[in-house]
């Protein structure tokens, strides 16, 4: 394996643990703040939502096509990969995963309750647009994710040429086959 795509590879999983991460912050802001219906913004809190987006930068990623019938063939990092029947048609680097945060800006529900400080005239409350249920499922897709980027790191170090030794009680548990 050439160390640079092992080191490549590690940054893309890197990437996606710190995306996962933030989302993973986001929600549980989401869950903290359910039932605050006064911000320093004014009015109720907005639900945070991360967007994922992949980070493409210039040069060694080539994609291949055949010409005959122009479908996806091959997915190379290395020139002495290609046959003569086969040419170049894009260069780009898949450098990982950015994130992006919105906020929800649908319309809050409302609930009455005159007695409530922030009731309106008609002592409505609005409160946050946030079901507990999709941020708990939010939560536990992030988690996920965030474990399959550990576990592709956790490969990517196994298969690297004079490793160090992990540290004990760390790593990977080892399976043993008969």
């Amino acid at each position: 394996m050439d160390i640079r795509g092992l080191f490549s590879s590690i940054d893309i999983s890197a990437t996606g643990l710190s995306a996962q991460r933030k989302r993973m912050d986001a929600i549980a802001e989401n869950i903290a703040n359910v039932n605050t219906t006064r911000t320093d913004e004014g009015g109720p809190y907005r639900r945070r939502i991360s967007v994922f987006h992949e980070d493409v930068r210039g040069a060694e990623i080539y994609r291949l096509r055949d010409r005959e019938n122009r479908r996806l063939a091959l997915e190379k990092t290395r020139g002495g990969h290609l046959s003569p029947f086969r040419s170049k048609l894009t260069a780009e680097q898949f450098s990982g995963v950015s994130r992006e945060e919105i906020r929800d800006d649908s319309t809050p529900d409302y609930y009455y309750d005159p007695s409530h400080p922030d009731a309106n005239e008609f002592g409505y409350v609005a409160r946050p647009k946030i079901n507990i249920i999709t941020e708990m499922t939010d939560m536990i897709a992030a988690t996920r994710n965030y474990e399959a980027n550990v576990a592709a790191i956790d490969e990517d170090l196994l298969a690297m040429p004079n490793r160090p030794a992990p540290a004990p009680g760390l790593g990977r548990t080892v399976d043993t086959y008969a």
